[in-house]
């Protein structure tokens, strides 16, 4: 006569919950088929060791890489996971330096990647490397759910309407006030880019006929209006990759070609900007001159000169002449006659 052990309303869900068992080991803190077999009856869920096997198996069957350890730490663990330890630490440190994204964000994201470990000891790695206080982080808790509504506006082919903020200094202080006399930008969206930490939004402004960019922890009260998206023609045949490639840390400025001499040591310099594609000639035995499309702006003018004799503007001389008075305000402002 065969006994059969009474079933709990959980019993049905026996083998999730030795799947979510699983997900919380490693190969150094390996679970037991009797340790399974307590977290089931603490969960009001009756099993025997055959029926641990089988559920394993099973689960085996269907993709899980389940492996058995012998020895005194005998027992089973997850091995194979959707993401491991190096790639989990990438995504943490990518979260830690996105400027973009708030502390307390930064801190949710970084405990749903932790759980993604497993459990024991690579939870622990990852968290123990984690360091939040002191960085620079935005203060706009709302930026998921700008990001949001901008890929929902991209993906149907709507504009976006939002309110854009700056900060100024009034009185000593510093205040953060909205642009646009506080009315609202209506703009088509057409990407999400990243640079120098930041996170930007790419859009066409129809009044302006131009592409404008505008940062993504500014914007606030963000909603997506009926009117369909415009402006794809001004990205020309090579697309938004090519426009991003163009633009020069998101400050604006004039298009304009322009070549540049430089010591070969700043060679990695060059392609770390204009990608490994830049053309590139020989101008001597120690320099080569490159020719990239830039936006004449204060911030390129300030990459240029924090080279200093290793990086030159050499044309067009529109573009030197502008170099030498950038160089010459800056003289001044800091020669002995001003003091």
């Amino acid at each position: 006569m065969v006994i059969k052990m009474p079933k709990s309303k959980n019993q049905k869900l026996k083998i999730l919950y030795i799947l979510n068992a699983l997900k919380k080991t490693d190969e150094n803190n390996p679970i037991t088929v009797n340790g399974l077999i307590g977290m089931l009856n603490a969960n009001d869920i009756k099993a025997e060791r055959k029926s641990i096997y089988d559920d394993l198996e099973s689960l085996e069957n269907f993709g899980y890489d389940i492996i058995r350890t012998k020895g005194r730490n005998c027992g089973v663990f997850l091995g194979a996971r959707e993401f491991e330890l190096p790639e989990l630490k990438l995504l943490v440190d990518a979260v830690l330096s996105s400027k973009f994204i708030t502390e307390k964000k930064s801190r949710q994201l970084i405990e749903k990647l932790a759980s993604l470990a497993g459990g024991g000891d690579q939870t622990s790695i990852l968290k123990r490397q984690v360091f939040i206080e002191g960085r620079v982080k935005a203060r706009n808790e709302s930026i998921f759910n700008t990001i949001d509504h901008i890929h929902t506006a991209i993906a149907d082919n709507k504009m976006v309407s939002f309110q854009y903020y700056t900060y100024i200094v009034r009185d000593g202080r510093i205040e953060r006030v909205a642009r646009h006399g506080g009315k609202k930008y209506e703009v088509s969206p057409w990407s999400l880019t990243w640079d120098d930490e930041f996170y930007y939004l790419l859009a066409y402004d129809e009044k302006s006929n131009m592409i404008k960019h505008f940062r993504v922890d500014k914007m606030t009260d963000i909603s997506i209006m009926q009117k369909p998206r415009k402006g794809k023609m001004l990205f020309g045949v090579s697309g938004i990759a090519a426009y991003t490639k163009s633009v020069f840390s998101m400050f604006g400025g004039k298009d304009e070609s322009v070549r540049i001499s430089c010591s070969n040591s700043l060679v990695g310099v060059v392609i770390d900007r204009y990608g490994s594609d830049i053309p590139i000639l020989k101008e001597s035995d120690d320099r080569f001159i490159f020719t990239a499309k830039v936006k004449l702006s204060p911030k390129f003018f300030a990459w240029v000169f924090s080279f200093g004799k290793e990086m030159e503007i050499v044309y067009p001389e529109n573009v030197v002449s502008r170099m030498r008075a950038s160089l010459s305000e800056l003289y001044d402002l800091y020669s002995d006659k001003k003091k």
